[in-house]
């Protein structure tokens, strides 16, 4: 009897860690060491007034478009500053790398409501400094950032959704790095709601997909799923021997043509 109750009390302990720490865990701000540049810098506020940054590249008045891009647990808007002028330089579309809160010094704590504050809090910006509508807006993530920018694709829809190395859910990765028992009381313990491949289930977008085939975080039948189980198909793009960081890299071209066909619009859509 005092084994079981031993047992239990471990479990209930592990349970409460879990659902207490289960946020640092997701949200991991790396240090930046180097002065955040200034140029294309542009700051905003969330609806609960935290200050946020974001940069720009390009000029959002003469593009076709903006893509509005949120980046992984343990990256910075700012080191994906080369990554966008080529996506520029390929697409004519101006990008905006949107920052959450407490990454790169700025103040409060990342959380999954956070996230949803401070993706909309970009969308909000975008759409009124710069006078875009939905026909001129296309959203990108990587990583956590899919779940982000997909999450806010439900509320504002896009012209266009860009995934790359997504996940298919919170509950799934969990699967991937936490015992059964978690697993079976995950509902009643996350505050991490993630579900991508059921939100773009049901979104009337374009849906498009790229991932790595050697991902050893997050396993590319995650990115075939959500793929799979979107309402509206865009591209699909499986890129051998690359992993969860290294795609653009490693896929070279076909990365770039894989961007340039997603942000395409639909036939009959100008």
């Amino acid at each position: 009897m005092i084994a079981v109750l031993v047992i239990l009390a471990l479990l209930s302990g592990s349970l409460f860690l879990l659902w207490w720490s289960q946020e640092r865990i997701l949200f991991q701000p790396p240090r930046l060491v180097e002065a955040p540049p200034e140029s294309g810098r542009i700051s905003y506020e969330a609806v609960d007034g935290q200050r946020l940054v974001g940069f720009m590249v390009g000029d959002p008045r003469g593009a076709p478009g903006v893509l509005l891009c949120f980046h992984g647990n343990a990256d910075l808007a700012a080191w994906q500053l080369d990554w966008a002028r080529t996506v520029e330089r390929h697409t004519r579309y101006a990008v905006f790398l949107a920052e959450y809160r407490g990454y790169m010094s700025l103040g409060g704590s990342p959380t999954y409501s956070s996230t949803k504050l401070d993706a909309r809090a970009a969308y909000d910006h975008l759409r009124i400094a710069f006078g875009l509508d939905r026909a001129r807006m296309a959203f990108f993530g990587h990583s956590l950032g899919s779940a982000v920018a997909t999450e806010l694709a439900e509320i504002h829809p896009p012209a266009a959704l860009l995934l790359q190395s997504p996940f298919s859910s919170a509950r799934a990765m969990a699967r991937l790095i936490v015992t059964l028992p978690v697993v079976l009381v995950w509902k009643t313990i996350s505050r991490i709601h993630f579900d991508t491949r059921m939100a773009v289930s049901t979104l009337d977008v374009p849906v498009s997909v790229v991932h790595g085939r050697r991902d050893r975080i997050i396993p590319f039948r995650m990115g075939v799923e959500v793929y799979e189980a979107a309402k509206q198909k865009g591209q699909l793009l499986l890129v051998e021997g690359a992993g969860h960081n290294d795609v653009a890299e490693i896929a070279g071209k076909e990365y770039w043509r894989w961007i340039v066909e997603a942000l395409k619009p639909p036939p009959g859509i100008k």
